[in-house]
């Protein structure tokens, strides 16, 4: 939640080219509430999803499986599925700003 600020500013410089920021909530399914009030707050235009189970490995397993679990955890995808940042726990925001251009530029340079 500390540096959520930080993926909405992120959010506002790529989406106008071929990125999308989407946030997983591992929030307990009776927190939904808090949860959208948050998003709200902190004006967050992006897609959002909340896991609905309280069985967190479901979603830990499908998504990466050399993921521990812990929390936050971030991560850029390719279009093709490959991983190319992740970070557990917090997250030096111009890393990955770099990442995210460096991904884009090899894609589709301006």
């Amino acid at each position: 939640m500390v540096e959520f600020h930080e993926f909405v500013t992120i959010n506002r410089m790529y989406r106008h080219r071929d990125f999308e920021l989407v946030t997983v909530s591992l929030n307990r399914p009776d927190e939904q509430k808090p949860v959208l009030e948050f998003l709200k707050k902190e004006q967050a235009a992006n897609r959002n999803l909340i896991f609905v189970s309280a069985d967190r490995d479901q979603l830990i397993n499908a998504f990466d499986p050399d993921w521990s679990g812990a929390v936050p955890y971030t991560v850029l995808i390719s279009p093709e599925g490959k991983i190319l940042y992740r970070e557990v726990g917090s997250v030096d925001a111009l890393a990955v700003r770099r990442a995210i251009q460096k991904a884009m530029n090899e894609r589709k340079p301006w």
